[in-house]
């Protein structure tokens, strides 16, 4: 494959940058090093004049650059079917199914979203890795819903600022236990990170670390025998910040694998042992539905049953192995065209189920989600 050429222009944040950090921005599945070589191989002109690796751009000039060398920290392209909700030459929005991951991490390297979404991207262009998808917010793994990803650095930087400046707004769908009274409401607690060692938790508790200002506005969409369908908007973005408002207030997120009522977190799952208890029934299932549920928990490496791991199993259980949050919409301004955006996600099919479940056993009809 012959090398890819391509032709820039230098953008007013990015004046007075060396020639190697210009091209880095553009390139973010090069490393330095690889850019490096490439300028010093004679590749990289500015205005038709080639340039030395100390150069340094100035605005509205054009850098004509010759990839003569494969990217060398290309993330790792998986092909898997997405439901694209938005896609222009800056942007991508998906409904992420609960059970992915957004992003490399951790245990989890690979089947992320951004391993799926790089292989669409490879598809756009002529060269693979050309493109790298940019992860400006996250979803938690098992949260469903709408995720915004830029595909080139300059609305990858807007879209973080919007971020960062809380100018976007996000509107999630949680189904909790317990019937909340109130039909709207804001929950103001402050947040922090749980004092009990484990990490990766909050807490809205007296002792807990570091804690910071939050609020979440709610309104109550309809109402059944022992939970609540609620659409709630986080003027801030604190971590975990709608399910550990609604457990702190006494209704945490229905199949919660942490936040239990009154600030309360479960313990620790104990692993099964041999001779242990059956799984519980799988109700309310055809038999599509639970292959595909099946498929779902050895994705998510979960054992049947409650999702909160032992204790006594939850109404909602047997419908939902995973906490009852959807990302509805959010809105924000476009980065590059500067036109208000609202992008919306339809329900995820397992909370879907869930929902129609419940409000047939209370004899309603349920509530149609706009």
């Amino acid at each position: 494959m012959n090398p890819f050429t391509a032709e820039l222009v230098v953008e007013g944040y990015l004046n007075g940058v060396r020639i190697d950090s210009f091209l880095e921005k553009h390139f973010r599945n090069y490393t330095p090093w690889r850019l490096q070589r490439i300028v010093r191989a004679g590749m990289v002109r500015v205005n038709d004049e080639p340039v030395r690796l100390v150069y340094r751009v100035g605005v509205g000039q054009r850098v004509t650059v010759r990839l003569s060398e494969p990217p060398d920290k290309l993330l790792r392209s998986q092909p898997r079917s997405l439901e694209i909700l938005y896609e222009d030459p800056w942007l991508i929005a998906v409904n992420k199914p609960p059970g992915m991951v957004a992003h490399p991490c951790g245990d989890f390297q690979t089947g992320t979203l951004a391993n799926a979404l790089q292989a669409h991207l490879d598809r756009e262009t002529t060269h693979p890795g050309l493109l790298r998808p940019g992860i400006v917010h996250r979803l938690d793994r098992l949260t469903s819903g709408v995720i915004l990803v830029p595909k080139e650095h300059l609305a990858h930087r807007r879209l973080s600022i919007q971020f960062q400046q809380e100018r976007v707004s996000k509107t999630y769908v949680a189904l909790v236990d317990g019937v909340v009274p109130n039909d709207r409401g804001v929950i103001d607690f402050p947040i922090g990170r749980c004092p009990s060692g484990r990490s990766i938790l909050a807490s809205c508790r007296g002792d807990a670390v570091d804690r910071q200002q939050s609020r979440t506005r709610y309104e109550v969409l309809q109402r059944f025998g022992d939970h609540t369908l609620v659409m709630a908007k986080p003027a801030t973005g604190r971590f975990h910040q709608i399910r550990v408002h609604f457990a702190t207030l006494g209704y945490p997120v229905t199949a919660d694998e942490y936040y239990l009522p009154f600030g309360e977190v479960r313990p620790p799952r104990s692993k099964p042992v041999e001779g242990g208890p059956a799984a519980p029934p799988k109700a309310f299932m055809n038999e599509e539905e639970d292959e595909d549920a099946d498929e779902s928990l050895i994705n998510e490496g979960m054992d049947e049953g409650s999702p909160g791991g032992d204790g006594p199993q939850n109404p909602a259980a047997p419908l939902l192995r995973r906490h009852a949050l959807h990302a509805r919409q959010i809105c924000f301004t476009h980065p590059i065209t500067n036109e208000w955006m609202e992008l919306s996600a339809p329900l995820a099919r397992d909370m879907q189920r869930a929902v129609d479940c419940l409000a047939e056993r209370a004899g309603a009809t349920p509530v149609e989600i706009a």
